[in-house]
């Protein structure tokens, strides 16, 4: 391929893609490059800016990375159209009470800055450093909350569910990626018998204390929302969540973390004050939108849904 060629190849890669929950999953559990690039876990940036919009009434324009979706207003209805022009790759960086911070998703309200912030993070292995991740997990909270108290922050873990009696303790294959390499003992998160390793249920006890801040004068250092989820890795159900971890009651379940961020910004920037309900409320669709058409000939590239679309009665 030709090198101008292949550069806009991999820029319309770069760029936010609508796709599903299972799409982006799978794309990190079987992902062989190198994850200094940030590609095993870009997909899952796209999901979340997706969602935001769809399900959390967000513009398009205040997100980055840009969904590919225009908003038009016909009266008092919001229709949602499908737009891959439109959209855009990046992060957005953010001012810190310490330093400049690049967060992997940004929901920005003119007149207000900031509003969301959502960081995803992901591991393949080499599970023995989540400590590492931990400690900066409570550094990049921290440092976002001293200057935007009120901002509704995210913490969006993945983990490789790599299994110890999978033969491919051997080999993962990834897309378009170079031969996957041999694991080693400590990149195996789930024992014989199904359990996840000690230091993985360490780490979501961990994740438990961090998560859960309700109110601007709160600790600084939590997050209003963390999600821990374990990927299938290695096996026909790649890209699937581990059904049984986290335990069902806590509060790191993925299922409930989008709900919770919704929560936590209606509560502050719509609830708390009326005054800016014009410019915070979260939008509700028109169930005309051109993007929710199933019956157009691009809709067969559209993928399928695994939350609630904001609609208006």
């Amino acid at each position: 391929m030709p090198k101008a060629r292949e550069s806009r190849s991999r820029g319309r890669q770069n760029v936010c893609q609508w796709v599903d929950l299972h799409h982006a999953l799978h794309h990190f559990s079987t992902y062989a490059g190198q994850t200094q690039s940030q590609q095993h876990i870009k997909p899952l940036h796209w999901y979340v800016a997706c969602r935001l919009v769809l399900e959390g009434g967000f513009y398009p324009d205040e997100i980055v990375p840009h969904p590919p979706f225009t908003v038009a207003q016909r009266g008092n209805h919001f229709l949602v159209q499908f737009d891959p022009s439109m959209a855009a790759g990046g992060e957005r960086t953010v001012l810190g009470g310490l330093k400049t911070k690049d967060v992997d998703v940004v929901v920005k309200e003119n007149g207000l800055g900031p509003v969301m912030a959502v960081s995803c993070k992901g591991a393949v292995g080499a599970f023995r450093n989540l400590t590492n991740r931990m400690e900066e997990a409570v550094g990049d909270c921290t440092n976002l909350h001293i200057t935007y108290p009120a901002m509704v922050a995210g913490y969006l873990f993945v983990l490789r569910a790599n299994r110890q009696q999978e033969e491919a303790v051997a080999i993962i294959a990834g897309e378009e990626s170079q031969p996957g390499r041999r694991l080693a003992a400590n990149d195996l998160a789930i024992q014989r018998g199904g359990d996840p390793i000690e230091v993985i249920i360490r780490f979501h006890s961990a994740l438990r204390e961090l998560s859960g801040r309700r109110g601007i004068r709160d600790d600084v250092s939590r997050y209003e929302a963390v999600a821990l989820a374990l990927v299938e890795a290695g096996t026909a159900d790649a890209g699937s969540v581990l059904a049984q971890f986290p335990p069902h009651d806590s509060p790191t379940r993925i299922e409930q973390f989008f709900q919770t961020l919704y929560l936590r910004y209606d509560e502050r920037f719509v609830y708390g004050a009326p005054e800016l309900k014009s410019l915070t409320r979260r939008l509700e669709w028109a169930p005309s939108s051109p993007a929710f058409d199933r019956s157009t000939s691009e809709a067969a590239s559209y993928p399928a849904l695994d939350y609630v679309l904001r609609l208006a009665e």
